[in-house]
């Protein structure tokens, strides 16, 4: 008798966040955030990038040092400790979300891609968790213009977006044979 009563919501659970590429997203997205952390961990830790200042690679790439205390290109900036706890929550809401969508998808291109979103949130919302800010490190610039500075968290999100854009744009509608059949 007691078996049954934790079967029902454990179906239920298992329905909302378990589909036919969940494994292969959330490894994914184990993946983004194991290199993401190890990138930040060797920046900070081992190259120590804060007491360089920008260390210039190639004529369009450097490694600098930014903490950002927003969202995507320093959007929003929460300088207070309400702020930071709203983006980190906001983080581990949007990480649910993805998560039940992942259970969802059928393609393994969705799937990649959610998994790429999810590892780079929870990467970010680590920094913001150990350090109050993000760690970005890479720049990018040519012909005067400088991009943001961003990490491994953020290339995978951008990645994902990109991929789940395609998937949407050009692989996930079908041709209607028969238009009047709708």
């Amino acid at each position: 008798m007691a078996e049954m009563k934790w079967d029902a919501p454990r179906a239920i659970l298992k329905d909302w966040f378990f589909g036919p590429r969940s494994a292969l997203g959330l490894g994914i997205a184990v993946l983004v955030l194991a290199v993401d952390q190890a990138s930040k961990a060797y920046m900070l830790h081992v190259y120590d990038i804060g007491s360089k200042g920008i260390v210039r690679i190639t004529p369009f790439f450097d490694l600098v040092l930014v903490w950002n205390t927003g969202i995507s290109y320093g959007l929003f900036p929460q300088e207070s400790d309400l702020g930071r706890w709203a983006l980190i929550l906001f983080a581990v809401a949007a990480t649910i979300a993805l998560a039940v969508w992942l259970a969802r998808v059928t393609t393994p291109l969705a799937a990649v891609a959610i998994g790429l979103i999810i590892g780079g949130a929870i990467g970010n919302a680590i920094d913001r968790l150990l350090y109050g800010a993000v760690a970005d490190f890479f720049s990018l610039h040519a012909f005067g213009l400088r991009w943001y500075v961003f990490n491994v968290a953020d290339t995978a999100i951008v990645a994902g977006v990109v991929g789940l854009l395609y998937e949407a744009l050009f692989r996930g509608h079908k041709k209607v044979s028969n238009p009047s059949k709708m």
